[in-house]
């Protein structure tokens, strides 16, 4: 074999180079460059920008594991962004009737933890190619909490996982300090788990934490191809912090060795975000840089005091702001489905960067995922009307460049206002009523129009000449968001 001179060594050398560069960090088969990572927005860091854009994301979906529904998966999502919305949840999961699991299930029924099951591997990457081509941003969940615990769904639970040592044939109860049963839920608190107690800083189980990390490897080989999937650890979980801090390391780290940045959070399960855990969270900006308040939108936050939850947060930030974002709103079940609706709107308005609508929980079948459910709207036929209308407003208003401000109102019914003062505003009426929204005088006309949720129609335009105070009445008891603006697009 001839050695080539050194110049031509040089060539060769980067060339492998940029082809191993290339294969690694654009999604397969794609045929186009890769688009520029979802990051906080450049010019308010409260918001995410993807593409060298910002969007405020918005979502919903039939269920959390949605790689592992194919069925109907595409129209699925093409309904989703025919309504405006551009957000999904993805937990790494298998609890339902179709979905598959992790590893190779053998002909004595035993899982082989040493061989993945590439049917669940190729739903994934499936699932994140039609997501990228569609531009709907993932939030992926790394740990499925609610798979090893108690048993829920049809598959859910710590008796049906293969990292359970009676199901598989790669290691025993004994060796991996692991139990046979798990009979309780997920907690607040920690519990006595070994299977999160793995790292270092607590057990130290290195059998076990090698297939951990084998696992999370696995998952960031597909997903750190892609420009549009942001990170958290666990779902609502209540373990050591140690646990989940280990494990945002360990992803930036994995990501920073290929060359890409990336944004990881973690969930807790505590429901008052004002909790020692939440503020843990919120005190890591280097390791966490974006936050999900999703238990926010559970028991504890109802009506103006969700909405002052949101605002407490983002005060925090506000010397070093980072995107807020809500992956789970609840459904009718827990408060009514008026609230649900609500909340989407006070995320909005509170200056949060995301809202989803959480999954038609029980619904299994593929075939009913339009409906809604107590608990969460989904993509039911309510949740597009509003995932429509929210999505009108967002692509008129530059929200990125408002900040909610509620010392603009007055004679206030319930009522929660966006503002760029002097240029634009924007009030969110939950049930209708009337606010009076000081706007500053500038000497010209501003125009307005109405939206309601459920209707996804703008009004015709309305022309006010304002000098300060100016009173504006919802057309009916409905959910109605006013934009005001100096210059109205046509949209």
């Amino acid at each position: 074999m001839k050695i080539p001179s050194f110049p031509a060594c040089i060539l060769l050398f980067i060339g492998l180079a940029l082809l191993s560069f290339t294969t690694y960090a654009q999604p397969q088969d794609s045929g186009t460059a890769l688009k520029e990572r979802i990051q906080p927005y450049s010019e308010n860091s409260f918001y995410w920008q993807y593409d060298g854009e910002p969007l405020f994301l918005i979502g919903g979906s039939w269920q959390d594991n949605l790689f592992n529904h194919p069925t109907g998966l595409e129209g699925h999502l093409d309904l989703l962004t025919s309504v405006g919305g551009n957000y999904v949840r993805n937990v790494m999961s298998h609890r339902n009737m179709g979905n598959v699991f992790t590893y190779i299930q053998k002909d004595d029924g035993l899982y082989d933890l040493d061989h993945f099951n590439e049917e669940y591997w190729q739903r994934f990457e499936n699932f994140l190619e039609m997501t990228y081509e569609r531009d709907i941003i993932v939030q992926l969940e790394v740990w499925a909490t609610w798979d090893l615990y108690e048993d829920h769904q049809s598959l859910g639970g710590w008796s049906y996982n293969p990292l359970n040592p009676v199901n598989n044939s790669s290691y025993n109860k004994e060796n991996s300090g692991l139990p046979v049963k798990v009979n309780y839920a997920p907690q607040s608190n920690p519990t006595s788990h070994p299977f999160f107690r793995s790292i270092p800083e607590l057990d130290n189980n290195k059998l076990l934490l090698a297939y951990q990390q084998e696992y999370v490897d696995k998952i960031l080989s597909y997903s750190l191809q892609y420009p549009h999937i942001l990170y958290t650890i666990n779902n609502e979980t209540g373990e050591h912090l140690q646990w989940g801090d280990y494990w945002a390391d360990y992803v930036r780290n994995q990501a920073e060795e290929m060359g890409v940045q990336v944004h990881v959070t973690d969930m807790r399960r505590n429901e008052n975000i004002r909790g020692d855990d939440h503020g843990y969270i919120f005190n890591n900006p280097d390791r966490y840089t974006f936050v999900d308040i999703s238990q926010n939108n559970a028991f504890s936050g109802l009506g103006e005091s969700h909405y002052e939850s949101i605002l407490y947060v983002r005060n925090l930030f506000k010397d070093l702001p980072r995107p807020i974002n809500n992956n789970k709103n609840y459904g009718g079940a827990r408060h009514g489905e008026e609230e649900s609706v609500a909340r989407m709107g006070r995320i909005l308005f509170g200056g949060a960067a995301s809202a989803r609508f959480h999954r038609p929980h029980p619904i299994e079948d593929p075939g009913a995922h339009e409906a809604k459910s107590d608990y969460g709207l989904g993509l039911s036929p309510r949740a597009q009307k509003i995932i429509q209308s929210i999505s009108r407003v967002t692509g008129i208003l530059a929200f990125e460049r408002t900040q909610p401000r509620g010392d603009l109102l007055h004679s206030v019914d319930e009522v929660y206002l966006l503002a760029e003062p002097g240029i634009q505003y924007a009030a969110y009426y939950p049930f209708g009523g009337t606010a009076t929204i000081d706007i500053e005088p500038t000497g010209e006309n501003f125009q307005y129009r109405w939206i309601n949720l459920d209707q996804g129609r703008w009004s015709k335009f309305g022309t006010e000449s304002t000098e300060g105070l100016t009173k504006f009445t919802a057309p009916d008891s409905g959910h109605w968001i006013l934009v005001v603006l100096k210059e109205f697009s046509n949209n």
